[in-house]
């Protein structure tokens, strides 16, 4: 059986796509072209128009063919972009260079989880507008290559009943995945704490249509500082602090026990914190469950109906929680711990922490060591199986 396993191309459950100027003004009313996103240039300077606002493309989200030396956070246009941040054909291309069988892309100009929809003044329109969006990922940007695209869609999350109604939209149009926020609050949301169980219609379908809540770091549209005058370098080193935060608050929420079906994936957060927050969460709910479970209240914290005598942290996490890695070799060396059927990795394209066009070498640098059966899973196949994804056979290359 290892003779017969492909090691030379990866699935990436975490990549990007900067939206091509057509997507809304080709699939809305022409009378609500000028209302839906849509491009504007102004001299050298390019933006895209929603709601009132404009939004320019930072140059950190289109780093893929540029150095680090030429890195920066300043607006580009599309034309100073690499072709395959905007164009599924030309994306194949650089896919095949770095071994990418196929990709999982988040959305750029709507924000990870839709918040541009989520905020606008017409949310009656923004849910037109975020049908637009799923519709061209799911016909257009994905359809353009069978087997090498994974659908991610966008829920209305200012709404549960709705956003369940178009997970059944997109889920009969092929989807197995959604865009939720690792932390709701920020956004203004019942978090998946909330009492009056806002989010249990999500939930609930996300669980009866094995539909994966795919939450990228930064969802919670916000940069965690260690300080308020702290340097930037020091806050994103720090960043994994969120998708942490966003795996503990799942484990302790209840929802896995309520909607057995459900399972999650922690994009862009890496792995390498995993073994030393589950060991901690077991730690706290050793030693502090009994109090709790009396109704002590403790500050201002919140309370919990969860049942803890029979809460199971790393059983929680084996069987719903999928954590997500570009480069990780304190993750890889923790393995054992973490699990070989709970891992996946991703490249980030174009983005600037991207390693194409190495990725394939990238990966296989962490865990070539493994067994073979394991770098498998790690590559494709636990993606594969997650997503419920058949991806193309691999391209036979030329080389180049």
């Amino acid at each position: 059986m290892t003779s017969d396993l492909n090691l030379d191309w990866l699935i990436s459950v975490d990549d990007h796509v900067l939206e091509p100027a057509n997507v809304w003004v080709d699939r809305v009313a022409a009378k609500d072209r000028d209302r839906a996103p849509h491009m504007v240039v102004e001299g050298d300077m390019e933006f895209w128009v929603y709601d009132g606002k404009r939004y320019p493309s930072s140059g950190l989200s289109a780093c893929a063919g540029k150095s680090k030396e030429e890195f920066s956070p300043e607006p580009v246009t599309y034309a100073e972009m690499r072709p395959g941040c905007y164009d599924s054909q030309a994306r194949l291309e650089d896919m095949d260079r770095a071994g990418i069988l196929a990709s999982l892309c988040f959305p750029t100009i709507t924000r990870f989880c839709g918040q541009l929809f989520a905020e606008a003044s017409d949310r009656e329109f923004g849910l037109v507008c975020l049908k637009a969006y799923n519709d061209w990922m799911i016909e257009e940007w994905c359809g353009s290559a069978p087997g090498r695209y994974i659908p991610l869609i966008l829920i209305p999350i200012w709404d549960p009943k709705l956003a369940a109604k178009e997970m059944e939209r997109c889920s009969d149009k092929g989807a197995n995945a959604f865009a939720f926020s690792e932390n709701p609050a920020p956004l203004g949301l019942p978090t998946i704490h909330d009492k009056n169980r806002y989010w249990d219609p999500v939930m609930s379908t996300a669980s009866e249509l094995q539909m994966v809540a795919s939450m990228h770091v930064g969802s919670s549209s916000q940069v965690p500082q260690i300080a308020p005058d702290s340097p930037f370098m020091a806050n994103l080193a720090w960043g994994a602090i969120r998708t942490s935060g966003a795996m503990l608050s799942w484990l302790f929420s209840g929802m896995f026990t309520r909607f057995p079906g459900l399972k999650i994936a922690l994009s862009e957060g890496e792995i390498g914190w995993i073994p030393y927050f589950l060991e901690r969460a077991e730690q706290v709910l050793d030693k502090q469950r009994y109090w709790v479970q009396r109704g002590v209240q403790f500050g201002e914290h919140a309370t919990t109906d969860v049942d803890l005598s029979t809460l199971n942290v790393r059983e929680l996490f084996r069987n719903h929680v999928f954590g997500c890695f570009i480069d990780d070799h304190h993750g890889i060396a923790s393995i054992d711990e973490i699990g070989e059927d709970n891992i996946m990795c991703e490249t980030d394209y174009p983005h600037s922490d991207s390693t194409w066009p190495n990725c394939i070498t990238a990966v296989k640098k962490q865990i070539s060591h493994l067994p073979a059966e394991t770098q498998y899973k790690i590559l494709r196949g636990n993606a594969e199986k997650l997503y419920r994804f058949t991806p193309a056979e691999p391209p036979a290359l030329t080389g180049a």
